[in-house]
């Protein structure tokens, strides 16, 4: 609940609302976890498939967390309590706040990583090594005590700061000024990439579909990335969409969120494949793409160490726009339930993920043979949090959306009131009750890797 007397915040202007919820979808998985599954699965064709995937799952399931966020006025815990008083379906909303929580305690670990790297780049120690090189030294980097964990302090103390100064002047203040950054950032590295000599096969890889490419592995791994990369399940958009106005128009922020942060991942893709391609490198590997093939790549290039600052600022942005919506979400939790005050909520928030996001940067190095379940402590938190925690929150959010809430109430919701139409609501509502819980369990059992056990016995 809130203190006494205290009025609930809301975003200031509409274009305040865009920003936000873009920099809660868009991500470091837009910039390099995109163009990894991309390259990894056909190309053009898996583009194909992912924009089909978006549209048919992710949008409606982003509608369904706008309309329990804006509807009951609440953090993603205490959203279910209004909805569905004395039920159990309150389990989503914790799953979600625990989901972000745990996230944060490894995705700070990476963030702090461009932070350690836009150093490297400022100061000239990108330039002149070979692919052999910038491996060693990413390497003994990650494994260190005091440099890796300096940094993710650093990023955790820049994104407490933002929390701590409120949702119009933090969150929104902030969300209007990364988002431009970022759009500005990753539309100069494009332009750079395409005037590369060999930028053509690069782009002819992704806008050339094979069609025989496409098969189960690249539908899953489609619906998997257009799931993830909206931020559906992990509460996000559930809290920023209950600092969202009545008069906001729920439809069309879902969808121009959506069509932004598909932009985000083609240009992702526009300014990586005509690089790599140039230079004979396969875009195939996750992290080593970002931290060792990347600076390999703009080492190769005149003022090579100005690209990769270029770069990895664009990377810092994108996940400080992550970190900041992550940290909200358990923020806000605390704020409202326990009646917690806000810059205290925040500390026990930022605390508390301190704590994991040591032992996840320590995971690589001295804490390496502490495992559990075979996994280290960042291990941990990645798996437990994407193949369990997000796809199970959003399958159960597309149960409750379809078949707990009554069509009417939900139809008033989406239309504020019946002043916008929504011209395809019962295809929405058989969308969110049948297709869409039903891909993402087939998304849960893929991750799990079940699909191919049940194949192969």
């Amino acid at each position: 609940m809130l203190h006494t007397g205290e009025k609930r915040a809301t975003f200031g202007s509409r274009l305040g609302v865009i920003f936000v919820t873009v920099g809660s979808a868009v991500g470091l998985g837009n910039i390099w976890r995109f163009p990894y599954l991309l390259g990894s699965n056909g190309g053009a064709a898996f583009l194909l498939v992912y924009l089909f995937c978006t549209l048919l799952l992710g949008l409606p399931v982003m509608i369904a967390e706008f309309y329990i966020g804006r509807h009951s006025k609440r953090n993603a815990a205490g959203a279910f309590k209004t909805i569905a008083p004395d039920t159990k379906w309150y389990v989503i909303g914790y799953n979600g706040v625990l989901a972000a929580f745990f996230i944060l305690g490894f995705y700070f670990v990476i963030a702090g990583w461009t932070l350690e790297y836009v150093f490297q780049a400022l100061t000239g120690s990108l330039g002149d090594k070979s692919a052999d090189e910038f491996n060693m030294e990413f390497s003994s980097f990650s494994s260190g005590i005091f440099r890796p964990v300096l940094w993710t302090l650093i990023f955790l103390g820049i994104t407490h700061y933002i929390i701590i100064t409120g949702v119009k002047k933090g969150i929104e203040r902030s969300s209007k000024f990364l988002m431009p950054l970022l759009f500005v950032i990753l539309i100069i590295l494009c332009v750079r990439s395409l005037t590369l000599p060999g930028a053509i096969a690069g782009i002819d890889f992704l806008f050339k579909p094979d069609f025989g490419k496409i098969n189960s592995s690249v539908l899953l791994s489609a619906m998997g990335q257009s799931f993830f990369s909206l931020s559906v399940g992990m509460g996000c958009l559930i809290t920023y969409a209950s600092y969202f106005s009545d008069k906001t128009n729920l439809q069309r922020t879902a969808l121009e969120v959506t069509i932004i942060d598909t932009l985000v991942a083609v240009l992702a893709g526009i300014m990586i494949f005509p690089a790599v391609f140039n230079f004979g490198i396969e875009p195939t590997a996750g992290v080593e793409l970002v931290f060792i093939t990347l600076p390999n790549v703009f080492g190769k290039m005149p003022s090579g160490n100005f690209w990769s600052c270029i770069f990895f600022l664009l990377l810092a942005v994108a996940a400080l726009t992550s970190t900041i919506s992550l940290h909200e979400v358990a923020t806000a939790y605390l704020h409202e339930e326990y009646n917690v005050a806000r810059k205290r909520a925040a500390l026990f928030v930022s605390l508390g993920v301190a704590i994991m996001a040591i032992l996840s940067s320590l995971s690589f190095g001295i804490l390496k043979n502490f495992t559990i379940f075979g996994l280290t402590f960042f291990e941990l938190l990645d798996y437990v949090t994407a193949k369990l925690m997000l796809p199970f929150g959003g399958m159960l959010i597309c149960i409750f959306a379809g078949w707990r809430i009554d069509k009417k109430i939900l139809k008033a919701e989406l239309t504020n009131k019946g002043t916008i139409t929504f011209y395809f609501f019962y295809a929405y509502c058989f969308l969110i009750r049948y297709i869409a819980p039903v891909a993402i369990g087939f998304i849960f059992l893929n991750e799990l890797g079940l699909l191919n056990f049940m194949k192969s016995s």
